[in-house]
């Protein structure tokens, strides 16, 4: 019977019943989750590693798993995991894309019409009485009739424009590979270049992964392109933005506004984003729902089941 680690105890009844030909190992009742240490002392024994987004699964980790063949991450992301070490040494890393689609896109839509109606900030103002009802006081902008620029058409980036689309918006987009004609005419949207689309957009809203060449993506260079009435999004991963630079572009109104998901430097939110009026920030609830982390759980314990009998298996390191 293969043996399975799972670093974390949450669904522990889900694990049982999907990975019930397989001997599975959870922390004990009452404890969250096995520190680095004390899965590096047993991972020797294991087939199977389960890991959770925050635990880091590295080089040494990898090679002390004498038997482990595949690592599940909780997560659509991976840069917890060492995936050049685990190719070398022949193991598998998966990961969860599928469930986390449309709860996030859900939040970068809510993200986008929050900022631009001002519904957060309306709410502060309702509950603080200081609001004042004039005609042309506190304006927002429609979102009908405006351009969204998306950088990253994966399977965000597209349930992302068919919501924009419903909302009366057209949209563009810019992807390292182009989409096939077909699938552009099903989605609605048209292709662009990066520059041509910050110049164009009225939100650009960020669906990309974080590689070495989209970190820092939008920086004050590519500020600079965007209208001064345009929007930032951003769900993917804080640092394909420089915080910094947008700090300082929001700050300035040299673009309208940005609402964010995720930050540079981690869960942190710098005090000079924080101060800013013209920002909606939610602390990473992208995929923050019940119904999202069980259909997480069960993806990642069915990626372990089906590598060792058979079936579908969202590999990210294949060769």
């Amino acid at each position: 019977m293969k043996k399975v680690l799972i670093t974390y105890n949450i669904f522990a009844d889900l694990y049982r019943g999907i990975l019930k030909d397989f001997d599975i190992t959870m922390p004990p009742d009452g404890v969250q989750s096995f520190t680095y240490d004390e899965a590096l002392s047993i991972i020797d024994e294991y087939d199977a590693l389960h890991s959770m987004w925050n635990f880091p699964v590295d080089r040494r980790l990898l090679s002390a798993g004498k038997r482990l063949k595949i690592v599940s991450n909780f997560a659509v992301g991976y840069d917890n995991i060492d995936v050049a070490a685990a190719t070398e040494l022949g193991i598998c890393i998966a990961n969860t894309p599928d469930p986390v689609t449309e709860p996030t896109a859900d939040v970068a839509m809510g993200l986008m019409i929050d900022v631009m109606r001002r519904i957060t900030d309306f709410d502060k103002k309702q509950r603080t009485g200081k609001y004042v009802k004039g005609i042309m006081d506190n304006l927002g902008t429609s979102l009908w009739g405006k351009q969204l620029g998306i950088v990253g058409m994966g399977r965000i980036g597209s349930s992302l424009a068919r919501r924009a689309k419903s909302s009366g918006m057209s949209v563009a987009y810019t992807n390292r590979n182009r989409l096939m004609p077909e699938a552009e005419i099903a989605l609605g949207v048209t292709y662009m270049p990066l520059d041509e689309l910050l110049r164009t957009s009225d939100v650009i809203s960020l669906n990309a992964p974080l590689t070495s060449q989209t970190h820092h993506i939008i920086n004050s260079e590519t500020l600079a392109m965007m209208k001064p009435t345009a929007y930032l999004i951003n769900t993917a991963r804080g640092p394909l933005v420089d915080e910094k630079a947008l700090t300082e572009a929001l700050r300035e109104q040299r673009i309208a506004g940005a609402g964010l998901d995720v930050y540079e430097f981690n869960d942190t939110v710098t005090a000079e984003l924080l101060a800013l009026p013209n920002t909606v920030l939610v602390p990473h609830i992208g995929t923050q729902t019940a119904e999202c982390r069980a259909e997480m759980a069960t993806f990642a314990a069915e990626n372990i089941r089906n590598f060792f009998f058979g079936g579908r298996v969202a590999q990210v390191n294949k060769k």
